[in-house]
């Protein structure tokens, strides 16, 4: 998908939405679990990028290229990229002891953000999510990092359990605007990617497998399994999110409980926390 909307800021096409300048722009892709020749430039020339306009900066073993490095900023000047994707987001993370901790990870991802605005491009940072571990949900976290803070929007993609080949882009964070309307787009086997169009979906829609008839604690558990998976949120904003989708707060407490979620107060709020992970403040 993201090599999609990559490819319309190549060619100056309109995004999904019918959004854009329709002015060729620059785009900077760096993907660290892919090859560039053998599956990244492919993947983008079939989904009509212009590749003369795509970047990728070299990751040598000895200096790699992190979140923090003066070499992204320099980049993005450079070649007055739009956009810039990074793929998977903890690839690009110094992550030992130091780094993970909270107050650590928001600064790296903070200045990031200021590049952002100083220049105008867009950061996409891309963390994946898997289903390995199903005795503490359907998603598994990917560690203690601290983007809810920092990040102007936050999407998540996932498979409509109806129709196989549907995939979803739903929004479950906007600090800019109110929440957007899920997007549609299809992955078929026959006839490959193309965009369907905005539609209804609720978050609990793309979270399990499970039949209707499932109770709403175990709907909270779900969500709270998602919302709070690679990264801490506000309790405040949990119980707004979870009312949205018509869970109580009585409920989310008692899923709270039994997830053995922490909470912690940084600042004037108090914020969950996945039972785990690190976090700094004064904890319950």
């Amino acid at each position: 998908m993201m090599m999609q909307l990559a490819a319309l800021i190549t060619t100056g096409k309109a995004m999904p939405d019918g959004s854009g300048d329709k002015i060729p722009g620059n785009v900077i892709y760096q993907a660290a679990e892919d090859g560039i020749e053998d599956t990244i430039k492919p993947r983008l020339e079939a989904a009509g990028a212009d590749c003369s306009r795509i970047a990728f900066l070299e990751q040598p073993d000895e200096e790699p290229i992190l979140l923090n490095d003066t070499r992204l900023a320099q980049a993005i000047e450079g070649t007055q990229a739009k956009l810039l994707v990074i793929d998977p987001l903890q690839a690009y993370l110094r992550m030992d002891s130091e780094m993970q901790r909270t107050n650590s990870v928001r600064s790296v991802l903070t200045n990031l953000a200021k590049v952002a605005e100083r220049t105008g491009c867009a950061v996409v940072l891309i963390g994946h999510m898997n289903k390995s571990n199903r005795t503490k949900g359907i998603y598994r976290g990917l560690g203690s990092i601290d983007i809810a803070a920092v990040a102007r929007s936050i999407l998540l993609v996932g498979r409509d359990r109806n129709i196989p080949h549907y995939r979803v882009m739903l929004q479950i964070k906007n600090n800019l605007a109110p929440e957007g309307k899920a997007y549609v787009f299809e992955l078929h086997p026959n006839s490959g990617f193309r965009w369907i169009g905005q539609e209804e979906y609720k978050v609990e829609d793309l979270l399990s497998h499970k039949s209707k008839t499932d109770s709403k604690l175990d709907k909270a558990k779900d969500y709270l399994q998602l919302l709070l998976s690679g990264t801490d949120m506000a309790c405040a904003d949990i119980f707004d999110k979870m009312r949205a989708s018509g869970i109580g707060k009585r409920t989310v407490e008692q899923a709270k409980k039994d997830m053995g979620i922490i909470s912690y107060k940084s600042g004037d709020k108090w914020y969950w926390q996945l039972n785990g992970s690190d976090a700094s403040g004064e904890r319950i």
